[in-house]
């Protein structure tokens, strides 16, 4: 947060206007039922302890003229994309070393009709800035991620940003809607910021801008029972000034920078009275342990609940999704296949799903472990062949059978010829352990090919990670004689879906191949979907 002259009010009565919710001021009767989805605070945490190893490679700091600002951004942006999000990087010519805003936006819901969420991804020169402003990006962003993994139906569109150069005053905010077009102002109908929401000597203060939209985070407050505050320390002093000033609704929360808690407020909070809200304000000390995961965890589900009041359409009845990874595989005769199903909730109340598949050819068995989940649970689907299974593809469907509602989803099996050397697929997910772990691999076998493997074998990888430039990557043959497919770069792409050649002609094609996988750099990690090896 950076101290700013304060701006007078002057866009409550727009809200009408603009499509924010129209609730009055006071605080509302608390709900039995919030229909927003948990924000895992363990998930903020790592995204914390991500941003503060960008720091400690960086100097200590995170600040928009140096490297750890840059890299913040990059971690931010393949999480995005790889859940799905329309990223942005918008150079910003007025900021410190013309750093970029980062702008993400979901592909659903009222084009015209715009809620936006946003904080500043830029810590001050002096420290890593974990709580100002690492809480309200790494809170953000997991909001931002659980709205994809829950996927609802959308009644407006939700776009979110990651500001750069705040702390040298609003810089890339202010850039960003100064090159608004007009008619692209008028789209954003709420704009919704966070800046310090972990302070260690947290109060709960609500943007008190425009009273509707406080009233949204109030409501949810007072549904756990705590008392809020306006927050009158970080009026003008944050990127919601820069919308405010354009005539933009705004709302957000806090809790706390530099000044003293009261003893008042320590009776309602808990606390230090006395003290400030965050001594490390602006200091090398705002690191990870400078953050309580009470303030956190409560201000994080805070922003889901206003996010999903204001951009979610209307729930018609309980509903889930079902999706499979892979959603193709080959084996010999005799062999098996492992397929990760994941389920969903995307409307209503969770639901009991019993999941079965059919259309697998003869002497073929399909089994769930387990067989019936909880909307938005995991089951593992293990396809299992004998040696009398027929060779061909056969399409397999999966049906989840819902108290409410079914779905289906698609799988093509291969059952490749004893004779045929037919390529042959593990589908089993495999978790890649950041650097510096260990080096871990995937066996795919192969059976009944009476020959040395090719001059071309083929290796087809399917990797999520984000940043493949960390990986190396092996072939290790039955015999343990390696074949390198990839080595280590500079390349921070996420993800990895290639198809890699080798000559292995010197080596016998049956027996157990590895695929051999090692992350040899920090801060990124990623797992194996599925690989097939054609010899």
């Amino acid at each position: 947060m950076k101290w700013k002259t304060k701006l007078g009010a002057g866009v409550t009565a727009l809200a009408a206007v603009l499509g924010v919710v129209t609730a009055p001021a006071a605080t509302a009767a608390p709900v039995t039922t919030l229909a927003a989805p948990d924000i895992s605070l363990a998930n903020i945490k790592t995204h914390l302890n991500q941003l503060q190893t960008i720091a400690n490679n960086n100097g200590g700091t995170r600040s928009a003229r140096g490297a750890g600002y840059a890299a913040s951004v990059t971690y931010v942006e393949n999480l995005l994309k790889n859940a799905g999000y329309t990223t942005t990087r918008q150079t910003c010519s007025s900021c410190i070393g013309q750093s970029q805003n980062l702008i993400a936006e979901w592909p659903q819901g009222d084009a015209s009709q715009v809620i936006m969420l946003g904080a500043h991804l830029d810590s001050v020169s002096a420290g890593p800035g974990i709580n100002d402003n690492g809480s309200g990006s790494a809170s953000i962003l997991e909001t931002a991620l659980t709205l994809a993994r829950t996927n609802p139906a959308m009644a407006k569109r939700v776009r979110f940003a990651w500001w750069a150069d705040e702390e040298s005053g609003l810089v890339g905010s202010k850039y960003y809607v100064n090159n608004l077009p007009s008619a692209e102002r008028t789209k954003i109908k709420t704009y919704l910021n966070f800046d310090m929401i972990g302070s260690k000597n947290w109060g709960y203060f609500v943007y008190d801008d425009v009273a509707s939209v406080k009233a949204i985070f109030d409501e949810y407050f007072s549904s756990i029972g705590i008392q809020t505050e306006g927050d009158s320390e970080g009026d003008g002093r944050s990127d919601h000034a820069s919308f405010k000033s354009a005539g933009i609704p705004v709302g957000g929360l806090a809790t706390g920078a530099g000044d003293i808690k009261s003893s008042a407020q320590a009776q309602k909070w808990g606390g230090t009275a006395g003290a400030a809200f965050d001594n490390c304000y602006h200091r090398a000390c705002d690191t990870t342990s400078n953050i309580p995961d009470a303030p956190l965890e409560k201000n994080s589900d805070a922003i889901g609940y206003a996010l999903w009041k204001l951009a979610v359409a209307a729930p018609q009845g309980n509903d889930f999704s079902v999706s499979l990874n892979p959603t193709a595989g080959t084996v010999q005769p005799g062999q098996s296949l492992q397929v990760a199903v994941s389920t969903a909730t995307t409307s209503g109340s969770a639901q009991s799903i019993a999941l079965t598949a059919s259309g697998l050819p003869a002497g073929a068995t399909a089994s769930f472990s387990p067989a019936t989940v909880q909307s938005g649970g995991s089951s593992t689907l293990t396809i299992a062949t004998t040696s009398s299974t027929p060779t061909g593809t056969f399409p397999i469907t999966v049906t989840a059978d819902g108290a409410s509602v079914d779905h289906t989803a698609a799988f093509s099996l291969g059952v490749g010829s004893t004779s045929s050397c037919a390529p042959v697929t593990n589908g089993t997910r495999l978790n890649i352990p950041d650097y510096p772990g260990a080096a871990v691999s995937s066996t795919a076998t192969v059976g009944g090919c009476a020959r040395n493997a090719s001059g071309t074998t083929k290796v087809e990888v399917h990797i999520t990670h984000t940043y493949r430039g960390d990986l190396v990557i092996d072939l290790v043959a039955p015999d343990g004689s390696a074949y390198r497919l990839k080595s280590s770069s500079s390349d921070s792409t996420a993800n990895l879906d290639t198809t890699y050649t080798v000559n292995a002609s010197s080596e016998a094609a049956n027996g157990a191949w590895k695929l051999q996988l090692r992350d040899v750099g920090p801060a990124d990690t990623g797992y194996l979907s599925s690989w097939t090896l054609t010899v």
